[in-house]
């Protein structure tokens, strides 16, 4: 098993920044401005999360899209933070930006390897009504390249309406994804706050027991789904329901976007928000 201490604090819990998003990050963006969003917006806005956050995260998910190469280019990752590079591809659907996912082919395991990555993130849409033959394939592919190549597999898996139709429950979703493809073998499993982290304190944590019961790996939450404000109090949560900390990217910087100065903002805003998570992580994971 690949040693997960250059993704970790010194705790041993991880305080990790995402800054993967992609069309979705667009969205956001263009949530703001009149103008249609170009790439160029997307990855300026990358780098300068990276540069100005990266000093207290104990590590950043980039994606290849948009921001890998220059990051690295650019020297754009602290030292001592570790850098994962999102191995992902997505395919936008009618009703939704993220719709299906594979392994994304240009992301060559051997190639980030030598750029500085060690470690690799794959995201797995969990339906109720599809078949999870292919979804198991896929991430047991995953994970097999990220050992070869001697790098740590994160595999997220999210829960996501059915095709047909059907009632569902969001929640049920996730823990099931979690009995599913909590045991494929990745070093770390990221998953979504039970309850979306609102509610009663004591379901919350209760859920977040359940998917310590069936995830074989250490695991991290993601901040989607939650609101900023309440994403403290969720990874506490989680952390004391067996988490390990935290993968996120827009509990930290949401809120900076549309600001008439970015990078001023994730200095004054963003960086107090990662820093306070952090110290999250560290008062309440299980040692």
């Amino acid at each position: 098993m690949p040693d997960l201490s250059p993704l970790a604090r010194p705790s041993g819990g991880f305080a990790m920044l995402a800054v993967d998003q992609r069309e979705a990050l667009r969205v956001m963006f263009a949530e703001h401005s009149r103008l249609p969003v170009p790439d160029e917006a997307l990855t300026r806005f990358k780098l300068d999360a990276t540069r100005v956050l990266s000093p207290h995260a104990s590590a950043v998910l980039i994606d290849k899209q948009f921001a890998f190469d220059a990051a690295v280019a650019e020297g754009a990752v602290a030292p001592g933070c570790g850098l994962i590079a999102a191995a992902d591809h997505f395919t936008p659907g009618p009703r939704e930006i993220v719709a299906e996912s594979c392994i994304d082919r240009s992301v060559v395991p051997e190639q980030v390897r030598a750029a500085g990555a060690v470690a690799l993130k794959l995201l797995v849409i969990w339906r109720p009504d599809e078949s999870p033959d292919k979804r198991m394939a896929m991430a047991e592919e995953f994970v097999g390249l990220c050992r070869a190549a001697g790098m740590a597999s994160i595999l997220e898996p999210v829960s996501r309406p059915p095709r047909d139709g059907r009632a569902w429950d969001w929640d049920a979703g996730v823990l099931s994804a979690a009995r599913e493809l909590g045991s494929v073998g990745a070093d770390l499993y990221k998953a979504e706050v039970p309850l979306h982290g609102e509610g009663d304190e004591a379901a919350i944590q209760r859920r977040c027991e359940e998917l310590t019961s069936v995830i074989a790996s250490p695991w991290v939450v993601l901040s989607s789904g939650v609101a900023p404000e309440r994403f403290p109090r969720a990874v506490a949560l989680s952390c004391r329901g067996g988490a390990s900390g935290f993968l996120a990217g827009r509990a930290v910087w949401r809120d900076v976007i549309g600001h008439a100065d970015p990078t001023r903002a994730l200095r004054t805003h963003a960086v107090p928000a990662l820093r306070r998570l952090a110290d999250v992580v560290d008062e309440n994971i299980c040692r």
